[in-house]
């Protein structure tokens, strides 16, 4: 089956769609020597490091690597008729998504690749509802996710009590949103004290926010930074960073964007959903 090209609502053809494979089987796949070119690798066994890295994610997340990852080798044609033989590893969209929080975060490819996979993993999962609630819920949720880990990152290097925690966030968000605290983004955006900033953002901005934590943890890790006053720092450098990214881009500052219907009705209104999809089901099999 030939490859599927879905382009963007601006009508540009994602690189990431360009290079997605489906077999015979209607399953989709990416080949991690394809994926190396897209992330701008010129040495192939520089991003083997990065697909490894990506196949220790996955165990630690509780998944089978062998269900994303597949090592195979393939035939490719050298000159004049004769062949060699090379190996790829055979990628699933979660698997590519891991590779990319892997991959050189100097790369800006790598920054779009980030947004491109969070919001494309669960793509299928959540066909029947609108594409921005399918964005939301996914980062949402890999919000929570990289929250956890982040904190975890920011205990290493010293940030150990709560009221510390809740000064280190905020130095991540005065970065990324111009010096705004989380209290003066709730007045900002006219929230109440007891809703949360997260849960009423859009796809965008979430994309946003999801980029500083994973690029804030990336940097704590690798850097190996010390001290609460460093980490504050680091955590404002990476978030300033990416608005200056989206400056750049052209787009909307995050303090910016509208406020939108909290994510918990969302998900309230996808568990009813199932609910009625698996009580006919349940009928059927009395």
């Amino acid at each position: 089956m030939a490859n599927e090209i879905v382009k963007t609502t601006g009508g540009h053809v994602s690189p990431f769609e360009r290079i997605r494979k489906v077999n015979e089987a209607g399953y989709e796949h990416w080949e991690s020597r394809d994926l190396a070119g897209v992330l701008e690798y010129t040495q192939y066994r520089n991003f083997e490091a990065v697909i490894e890295k990506a196949k220790l994610a996955c165990f630690n997340s509780g998944h089978r690597i062998e269900d994303h990852f597949a090592d195979v080798s393939k035939m490719v044609e050298i000159g004049s008729g004769a062949g060699r033989e090379i190996k790829v590893t055979l990628l699933s969209r979660y698997a590519c998504y891991l590779a990319i929080q892997n991959a050189d975060p100097k790369k800006d490819i790598v920054a779009h690749g980030q947004t491109y996979f969070a919001i494309q993993t669960r793509r299928q999962e959540l066909a029947d509802e609108s594409i921005e609630e399918k964005r939301r819920v996914l980062l949402r949720e890999e919000m929570r996710r990289h929250n956890v880990q982040l904190a975890d990152a920011a205990k290493g290097a010293g940030v150990i009590k709560s009221t510390d925690y809740a000064i280190f966030q905020d130095h991540g968000y005065m970065g990324l949103y111009g010096g705004l605290k989380q209290e003066d983004i709730h007045c900002r955006k006219g929230l109440k004290k007891s809703q949360k900033i997260l849960d009423h953002m859009g796809s965008t901005e979430l994309a946003a926010n999801l980029f500083r934590a994973t690029q804030a943890e990336e940097k704590l890790r690798r850097d190996e930074i010390k001290g609460r006053d460093a980490a504050n720092r680091t955590h404002r450098e990476v978030g300033a960073k990416v608005r200056q990214t989206i400056r750049e881009l052209g787009g909307t500052m995050p303090e910016a964007l509208p406020v939108v219907e909290s994510i918990k009705k969302i998900e309230t209104k996808r568990r009813k959903q199932l609910g009625k999809a698996e009580t006919p089901a349940k009928k059927k099999s009395k």
